[in-house]
């Protein structure tokens, strides 16, 4: 897979050179590729933000750099295009399921108070929330997505199980997990986990799981 990331901020991905991912980008597993979006202003000065029409506070991301930008990067509009924004749909596993079978993403990243609705319109196949919150630029709302999406690919982690089993993969919260020692301070490990009944282990991680979503996330049970 490749991802190419359209940002103003590009050194906010260096910080994924490091552990699982930066070992699989290191391998070639999968491709990050970034773009600074000013490099394509025809402003003298590579301004990319203007006043919003119609007044408000901050400043708004202006269409010709971004459109620009995303032309580049995705010259055939193959890719899906996706736009960080707390207006999107919001992120859950199935959604990163079906972003992992794309060859190629082009994520846009708005900063100060987002972007021009008119690259939304003509450049944007997909807006995507991580949160109900607001983030000082959609950056960070991209590491989360690819950090979530890169797990799915092939070879990124040790193991295919790993993303059978943890949170949300069956719409659940993740049952609780135990490592040796079997008993640290006064706290043992459950004997169901230790007498070798997979069976009942299984059993057991299945009640754990149902017990945490309906006492945390209710709404998942629905």
């Amino acid at each position: 897979m490749k991802i190419k990331v359209l940002t103003l901020f590009p050194d906010i991905y260096d910080s994924l050179r490091y552990g699982v991912l930066g070992k699989a980008l290191d391998k070639g597993v999968f491709s990050v590729e970034v773009s600074n979006i000013r490099d394509y202003s025809a402003d003298k000065h590579k301004r990319c933000d203007d006043y919003p029409y119609g007044g408000g506070a901050g400043m708004l991301m202006t269409p010709q750099p971004l459109h620009d930008a995303i032309t580049a990067a995705d010259p055939e509009r193959k890719a899906c295009r996706i736009y960080l924004s707390p207006k999107g749909e919001p992120l859950s596993q199935s959604i990163v399921g079906r972003l992992s079978q794309f060859d190629e993403l082009v994520l846009i990243n708005g900063s100060y108070e987002g972007i021009d609705q008119r690259i939304i319109d003509l450049d944007v196949d997909r807006e995507i929330s991580v949160g109900d919150y607001v983030l000082s630029t959609g950056d960070y709302a991209s590491l989360i997505l690819i950090d979530t999406v890169a797990r799915y690919i092939p070879g990124v982690l040790g193991s295919s199980e790993s993303t059978i089993e943890e949170s949300f993969s069956d719409g659940l919260l993740e049952y609780p997990q135990y490592t040796r020692p079997a008993e640290f301070m006064g706290l043992c490990v459950p004997d169901v986990l230790l007498n070798g009944n997979h069976a009942e282990i299984e059993k057991w991680r299945k009640r754990q799981s149902l017990a945490i979503t309906k006492e945390r996330r209710p709404d998942l049970l629905e």
